[in-house]
């Protein structure tokens, strides 16, 4: 083990910046810079992106050896993200950090640190690019992502000794046999990495090229030759282990599967590109959640599943039971009458485009008003009708729910509008490649979608306005299947007409009336709406769904009566009213319908790995 010693003086002299002194930079290792190809260990200080009351962060990252940071107890360092973060407190911080660069062979155990010092040993790999490659924190294995995911490519890492592994998309054999070429990915990112293997190092290459075939290989990355798409391969010096599939039976054609194929294959299907780069941008949001929360100070908590409560008719959708003969019931109901298909979905599209087309034929055929008001209404029915058979509700969902002490309407607008735009800039900024897949096999339009709502400030209009303006387009000729009145509650037509052709961005509609509306919801002034809104986004129509809650014990205890609710089952909600009540409000996020929105896909089955639907809870 080699060990060299960096002596870092950090103070903080109360101006608009922090100051390193003192700096000492000696080591083996790389890490990340803000001058990408930078090779020394760097010091970095920059501003976390909040106000100077924040103190800026010290940033420490290391990639090609082990680092090792020690300090006294006292120092307040924490790790955030796989850095490093020692903020500065006030005018006059001074801390001294001994930093050390140390490689360690594969069997070394890292020494114990002294009583007096606190030891940390960092993640090894970080959003920026270093020229060299790390190992996974656990295991030895190299992920595809940190050599191919790097402005270069990973063409600056040639001459590096990799170990990885995955699964094998296409493989061929070249030089009559004598080696083969794979494009092996590892679930890590979308793309692969080509892989060069000689037939000495394999008892039967074919074994190896067969789609699906997972391999764990040792080698030397290199440049490939000039004019090859790639910019760096792997040369092959040992095949570790080879997962052989056999072709015979495996379920997925070298050509493209359908969706509706995939879904039979739940276990399997996100080996395919398509379902991978969905999982990794679900994985994604629900890491930025967890981000944009605990970042406000919020308290992460696990409810109940299984509950006796209705409060908004969803408990209407399916029942728990131990019934036998109902679910036999069921089961016979599913043969006799199937959930839509692939093909199903497709003849819907093939109908709204010949229902398109017919409408611009009467155009300009200049057809009479009637004839093409006519034809105006049928496309808008299948138009209607294609969604319906896209999308039907799964029987196990997945929410977001904040709720949010002494807030009251508007901020918890506010609230709702900060997480939704976060999430689309999280999504920009961590899984654009994924997104490019999205765009490039399902939605062309995902991405300027994520811009526009991270990037726009949402429009806030109420229930009553809204009315009006889906009643103005009514008027001037614009025909929805769901009839707009006032007392109605919006459907998801009204709700993407408002987001995607009124106004072409985020809408919260609010003030909604009481009358479609849950209990617990606070009534409004005027004693027919209450202060409730619904955040409209495109693709999806609404996304989110909130309220202030009823904090008046009296008015919740009328409301009740109002409904025709028991008052029995709630003595428990009655109770936070009876004790110490306080103003609140939440929220709800769907948040399949969330990933629904970020990846463009049509069905919701294909946003969650296992989903449950009538029928499906084999796995």
């Amino acid at each position: 083990m080699t060990d060299q010693l960096i002596v870092v003086s950090l103070a903080n002299d109360g101006g608009n910046e922090a100051e390193l002194t003192d700096q000492k930079v000696q080591s083996h290792g790389w890490v990340r810079t803000e001058e990408q190809g930078k090779g020394t260990f760097s010091i970095i200080v920059a501003n976390d992106g909040s106000s100077w009351d924040y103190p800026p962060p010290l940033l420490i990252s290391s990639s090609s050896a082990n680092l090792r940071v020690m300090f006294d107890a006292s120092v307040p360092a924490t790790i955030d993200n796989g850095c490093l973060k020692i903020p500065l407190q006030g005018k006059g911080t001074k801390y001294k950090i001994k930093l050390s660069g140390e490689t360690l062979t594969d069997d070394e155990e890292i020494p114990p640190p002294s009583d007096k010092l606190a030891a940390l040993s960092l993640p090894q790999e970080g959003a920026f690019s270093s020229p060299t490659v790390e190992k996974q924190r656990f295991t030895r294995h190299v992920r595809v992502k940190s050599i191919l995911c790097r402005p270069d490519g990973g063409a600056g890492l040639a001459g590096q000794k990799v170990l990885i592994f995955g699964w094998v998309r296409t493989g061929r054999l070249q030089g009559k046999g004598s080696f083969a070429f794979l494009e092996v990915n590892d679930g890590s990112c979308p793309a692969y990495l080509q892989v060069m293997v000689d037939a000495s190092l394999s008892d039967d290459l074919s074994k190896l090229i067969a789609k699906g075939t997972c391999v764990v290989v040792d080698g030397c990355l290199k440049l490939p030759p000039q004019g090859t798409k790639q910019k760096i391969e792997l040369k092959v010096e040992e095949v570790v282990s080879v997962g052989t599939v056999d072709q015979v039976t495996y379920p997925f054609p070298k050509t493209k599967p359908s969706h509706d194929h995939l879904r039979k294959y739940l276990h399997l299907r996100a080996r395919t590109n398509l379902i991978a780069s969905v999982a990794r941008i679900r994985n994604a949001l629900a890491f930025a959640t967890h981000s944009f929360f605990q970042s406000q100070s919020f308290l992460y908590v696990n409810t109940p599943i299984i509950t006796t409560s209705d409060c908004e008719g969803a408990g209407e959708m399916f029942q728990v039971t131990t019934l036998i003969s109902a679910t036999e019931k069921l089961e016979r109901e599913l043969i006799e009458n199937p959930p839509p298909t692939e093909a199903d979905v497709e003849a819907a599209r093939v109908v709204v485009k010949e229902r398109g087309e017919a409408v611009a034929e009467l155009k300009s055929a200049k057809a009479s008003e009637q004839d093409i008001t006519a034809s105006l209404a049928e496309l808008a029915n299948a138009k209607l009708s294609l969604p319906r058979t896209v999308e039907r509700h799964l029987a196990e969902f997945w929410m977001v729910e904040p709720e949010l002490a002494l807030a009251d309407l508007k901020e918890d607008m506010d609230c709702a509008e900060a997480y939704v735009r976060y999430m689309c800039t999280w999504m920009l900024d961590n899984c654009y490649d994924d997104l490019e897949v999205m765009a490039k096999n399902v939605d062309d339009g995902c991405i300027d979608r994520l811009k526009l709502v991270a990037s726009t400030p949402f429009v806030r209009v109420t229930y009553t306005d809204a009315i009006e303006l889906l009643k103005e387009a009514v008027a001037q000729g614009e025909t929805f299947e769901n009839q707009v009145e006032w007392g109605i509650d919006l459907a998801s037509e009204h709700e993407r007409y408002l987001t995607e052709v009124v106004f072409q961005k985020p809408v919260i509609v609010y003030n909604y009336p009481k009358g479609i509306k849950a209990f617990y919801m606070r009534v409004n002034d005027d004693g027919k709406t209450v202060a409730a809104m619904d955040v409209l986004v495109p693709k999806v129509g609404e996304l989110i769904g909130g309220s202030q809650r009823e904090e008046r014990y009296a008015v919740l205890m009328n409301r009740l009566e109002e409904i025709g609710l028991p008052v029995e089952p709630y003595e428990w909600y009655l109770d936070l009213r009876r004790y110490g009540t306080a103003k609140h409000s939440g929220f709800g996020l769907g948040f399949e319908r969330m990933v629904l929105f970020a990846t463009g896909m049509d069905n919701i089955r294909d946003v969650i790995p296992f989903p449950r639907y009538p029928g499906r809870a084999d796995l």
